[in-house]
């Protein structure tokens, strides 16, 4: 395993981290889920990912309890507010800050979190209190650094520019071979003001490992034939052609010694301004095969081919645009 300093701050963490958005909030069973977050210690991986969100506190819990006994101390820990927790609970108001903070806390059975990031912005509540309320849980030590995630350029700038209060030191946007977003206007952004990425879904939910032949129905334990897990694949992301260049990178990963989430993950990691990748897994030898993406030295060539092999699918795509559609009509 390889390790980053995250952003400004004093962090120091390891460049594959692991998630738990749809694994360990239920869609993982309890002893599995504990097993793959004891395997991803054993790997070196000390960035936890979470948010309270997942499983309306699910998530948090079975961490807490996959971590207890486990010195503080040896590694970092990552939760999240913004989504609605109940009827009348949601946002990033200064009394939410409060309200969920601690109880993130009392599900991960800790006394600080490491870092306490803003899961989207709120435009219903004053920037200047959401980031009061923020350096206010900061120096009363329940969080040690802030960040967010998803937030648009403007929002960041104008966090930035408030004074008096504590600044973000990372920023977490979906990014991956398939979606490369975040390099208009975000990653340079941050990376001028001590911001790093900490990258979500780096294998497009699964996309990029190669699991999908072109044309053939998606296996049956696969993200994609399963109606909650799948929920958020973008199915232009299993139109065939993408499929096909997929199946591209995977001869590549082969022909140096690899694997194509293994590639796919190398390729976000060699990007500027990145300091970890979060992986999701549903089994211990998934994280264990992840974490050896972190030792891959392999040449530039091989990383600028991969990213001209797959490409995002152009927006203005038949099957973007029908993609569109259908969730704009929920069909």
């Amino acid at each position: 395993m390889r390790y980053r300093p995250l952003g400004s701050s004093d962090l120091t963490v390891s460049t594959i981290a692991l998630g738990s958005w749809l694994t360990y909030s239920g869609g993982v069973e309890k002893s599995r889920s504990i097993a793959c977050v004891r395997e991803a210690l054993d790997q070196g991986i000390t960035l936890i990912d979470t948010a309270n969100v997942y499983g309306r506190g699910a998530s948090e819990s079975l961490l807490g309890e996959a971590l207890a006994g486990v010195p503080r101390d040896s590694y970092v820990l990552a939760t999240k507010l913004y989504f609605p927790m109940s009827d009348t609970d949601r946002g990033l108001s200064r009394a939410q800050v409060f309200k969920q903070i601690d109880a993130s806390l009392a599900r991960l059975r800790t006394d600080h979190i490491d870092l306490y990031q803003c899961h989207r912005y709120d435009a219903d509540t004053p920037l200047e209190e959401t980031m009061e309320a923020l350096t206010e849980v900061v120096r009363q030590g329940k969080a040690r650094w802030i960040g967010f995630s998803e937030w648009p350029a403007d929002r960041i700038r104008a966090a930035l520019a408030l004074p008096g209060v504590t600044k973000f030191v990372s920023s977490q946007p979906q990014y991956s071979l398939l979606w490369r977003e975040p390099e208009r206007e975000v990653i340079p952004l941050c990376a001028a003001n001590g911001i790093a990425q900490i990258v979500w879904s780096p294998l497009a939910q699964g996309v990029l490992t190669g699991k999908y032949p072109p044309g053939a129905v998606p296996p049956k334990d696969s993200r994609a034939a399963d109606p909650a897990m799948g929920a958020y694949l973008r199915r232009e992301w299993l139109s065939r052609s993408t499929l096909e260049a997929v199946q591209r990178l995977r001869a590549l990963a082969e022909a140096n010694g690899c694997t194509a989430a293994q590639l796919a993950l190398a390729w976000v990691l060699r990007q500027p301004n990145v300091a970890a990748a979060i992986v999701g897994a549903t089994r211990p030898e998934q994280v264990a095969a992840n974490a050896r993406a972190a030792d891959l030295d392999l040449p530039s060539a091989v990383i600028e081919e991969a990213g001209r092999i797959v490409q995002p699918p152009s927006p203005w795509s038949p099957s973007v645009l029908l993609n569109r559609i259908r969730r704009k009509l929920r069909v």
